[in-house]
């Protein structure tokens, strides 16, 4: 408990009485030394109207309860707070206080509610979350306006002729915010950079970099190490590790790749049993923990993927160099050997540092090619490491069987696959076409990390887990409101809610018309997965034990597990008490500034993915396709295309001069008049009315209705 609750717990205390803060002194006997800090917690909760002073100077909780949270504001301007313990307040737009978008604010609880949620009033923000932002420059003849690309923040920026810094009419620039709006006053601020035109090359992807503050550059000293290290692998360190350079040892990966962190081998043994070896990149050995990269790579957690760039987590002298394991060449990795029986279960492993030498760097579509003999220039370029492809498909196979077995949950969701000419515009939209190749790597990191975790779980080792919880009851209870309409259930409580419950139906339901609506609900209703620093199993794959141990040249805590394993394996696994208490310690802050930065990454690519798809669809303005209802709101529903592209139908267009009733149990909107049911998963064509590449946007309108009222 730290010193702020201890003393907020004395305060709510039923035996208190109103004190001096000199009474609170004697009572709580603080130390000299400490009054100042004592001061300065109680000055903090009177910042936070948890508490005031009365007539005679004496501490006593508020008369009314204020409650802190995050603001999160609608485009329409209302918005809501989120408190502590879960529960969303409303907030009118009258009662914003002209917050923005992620402010931490205090509010007030009003005696009044909208529907079932509570209302509020925000009477002070606490922190401003937004200083920068992106957005678009107005120019006028001596002023000027930002209209930020975030419509959420509801608000232009004012920009003196003295703070144009350059920029011209229509440019995409980043503004400081130098005052925030305030009793009808517009925000004001100045332009720190003019990034471009939004249809320059490029810009567009620049714009999402800046509003997300991503750290695009590598700072000097980052720099300086990476170029400071040999790229060529140590002779005199490989009599300390197993050399498997004779083994035959391959990477899969797509055809662009450039940083491959993982190669596989796979033999028969005379027992009948399978050797499956995991040979992960050995980053660790290059990023030493507390240095500059290390500390850069921490900083950004993850690689992030951009469509026509990638923002890595290290130095590309790094990533596509010394760590990659590029065919051919030497290289040093932490890897795993698995014994494997034919029921698939893991019957012994070995972990160690070893060397190795690429044999030949595969792709998915070649190794697909070969494996299903369909291309002869393939399969003979490649006759002499056939057995080899067999031999991991067989073993694939059981594995993904036995995943299946257990209750693993295969949603299969369709990836969007944009393709950009060389000025970066998206010219084709597309399904993400996956092979079993792609099945083959995905089983065997999948079985390397569960190993991984499993033995490291037991050593009570500070660990990073990656962490799926059970969903939540209150979440199954809706969808099974849903799913009775199909003749389904998920049985189960909290206690006792297993993944087949799920994967049965998902089994059931596949190439059946609502597959991909039930699949979409239900991946609504799982919890987002995280990393912690205790192992709390991962309900998606049905694993007690799950951790990111593949990945360590683009995400931070298969760097950081490399680095426990690491010393492990240098004290012989003998390490003392207080060594791992101090690193559960920062175990924890791995784990938590990974899963913040993972956060960001996804919004980030889904952004970048979501304004490509806009902008192919700029030009497709009046064409009809043919698609599904993906999502039915109280606004509209979403019709999601072939090709993945998904808008949205608004009531306006989608029944002409027609009132419709959102149904939330059945997720269906009923047409007063016609009686015209929209459900999910319901074929509908429609026409593309409008595409905006800068807001993201897409919106359709019902085809068919149109054509009924001829």
């Amino acid at each position: 408990m730290d010193k702020k609750e201890l003393v907020w717990n004395f305060i709510c205390d039923k035996n208190y009485v109103p004190m001096k803060k000199k009474e609170m002194v004697q009572i709580l006997m603080v130390p000299k030394e400490e009054e100042k800090e004592l001061q300065s917690v109680l000055d903090e909760l009177e910042r936070e109207y948890k508490i005031r002073k009365n007539r005679k100077n004496q501490y006593i909780i508020m008369d009314e309860l204020y409650f802190q949270g995050v603001y999160n504001r609608h485009p329409k301007g209302f918005g809501f707070v989120m408190l502590e313990n879960g529960e969303e307040i409303h907030i009118a737009s009258n009662h914003s206080l002209s917050a923005f978008d992620g402010d931490t604010v205090l509010i007030k609880i009003l005696d009044e509610e909208t529907g079932n949620t509570k209302e509020g009033k925000i009477v002070k923000i606490l922190k401003r979350e937004i200083r920068e932002l992106v957005g678009t420059f107005q120019n006028s003849k001596n002023f000027g306006f930002v209209v930020p690309d975030n419509a959420k923040l509801g608000t232009d920026i004012f920009i003196s002729k003295k703070n144009f810094s350059g920029a011209r009419n229509q440019d995409k620039v980043v503004v400081k915010i130098t005052k925030y709006p305030e009793k009808g006053k517009s925000a004001e601020g100045e332009i720190l950079e003019v990034i471009g035109k939004m249809d320059q090359a490029g810009v567009d992807m620049m714009c999402l970099i800046r509003d997300y503050h991503l750290p695009y550059e590598f700072p000097e000293p980052v720099l300086d190490e990476a170029n400071n290290i040999n790229p060529k692998i140590e002779i005199k360190d490989i009599p300390n590790r197993v050399d498997l350079r004779d083994k035959r040892i391959f990477t899969i990966d797509g055809e662009d790749a450039k940083d491959l962190d993982d190669a596989v081998c796979v033999e028969r043994l005379e027992n009948g049993n399978y050797k499956l070896g995991v040979h992960i990149a050995d980053v660790s050995y290059y990023v030493k923990e507390g240095s500059a990269l290390d500390k850069e790579a921490f900083l950004r957690g993850t690689s992030i993927y951009m469509l026509d760039r990638v923002i890595p987590m290290l130095p590309q002298k790094l990533s596509n160099g010394i760590c990659s394991l590029n065919a051919g060449e030497d290289r040093y990795t932490l890897s795993i050997e698995m014994e494997i029986n034919p029921s698939g279960e893991v019957i012994d492993s070995d972990v160690f540092k070893a060397v190795i030498n690429v044999t030949k760097r595969m792709s998915y579509t070649d190794v697909t090619k070969i494996l299903e003999n369909s291309d002869e220039q393939i399969v003979t370029k490649y006759k002499d490491c056939i057995d080899e492809f067999k031999k991991m498909e067989e073993l694939a196979i059981i594995l993904e069987t036995r995943r299946k077995t257990a209750g693993s949950l295969d949603l299969d969701i369709p990836e969007s696959k944009i393709t950009l000419d060389e000025n970066g515009k998206a010219i084709n939209v597309g399904q993400y076409q996956l092979t079993f190749a792609n099945s083959i790597i995905e089983q065997f990191m999948l079985t390397a990390n569960e190993t991984i975790a499993e033995k490291f779980y037991w050593l009570e080792a500070p660990f990073v887990y990656r962490v799926h919880e059970t969903p939540d009851l209150d979440k199954i209870k809706e969808l099974n409101r849903f799913l009775f309409n199909f003749g389904y259930t998920i049985k189960g409580n909290k206690e006792n809610l297993h993944p087949k419950e799920f994967s049965k139906i998902l089994e059931d339901i596949k190439g059946k018309k609502e597959e991909r609506v039930i699949s979409t609900l239900i991946l609504r209703t799982l919890k987002v997965a995280k990393y912690e620093n205790q192992n709390k199993g991962h309900f998606g794959i049905a694993s007690k034990y799950y951790c990111h141990f593949t990945s360590p040249i683009r995400r931070y805590p298969d760097l950081w597990i490399h680095r426990m394993i690491s010393k492990y394996l240098e004290k012989g696994y003998d390490v003392k008490e207080d060594w791992k208490e101090e690193y559960i310690e920062i175990a924890q802050k791995a784990a938590e500034q990974s899963s913040e930065r993972e956060k960001i990454a996804q919004k980030v690519e889904r952004d970048s993915i979501d304004l490509k798809k806009a902008e192919f669809m700029q030009d497709k303005i009046g064409e009809i396709y043919d698609g599904i209802i993906s999502s039915v709101t109280n606004f509209g529903i979403f019709v999601e295309l072939e090709n993945t592209v998904e808008g949205l139908i608004r009531f306006e267009n989608l029944g002409e001069n027609e009132y419709f009733i959102y149904d939330d149990e059945h997720k269906h909107l009923i047409g007063e008049k016609t009686n015209k049911i929209y459900k999910l998963g319901d074929p509908i064509k429609v026409q593309v009315i409008e595409a905006n590449k800068q807001t993201r946007k897409i919106a359709f309108a019902n085809i068919l209705n149109k054509e009924e009222e001829k």
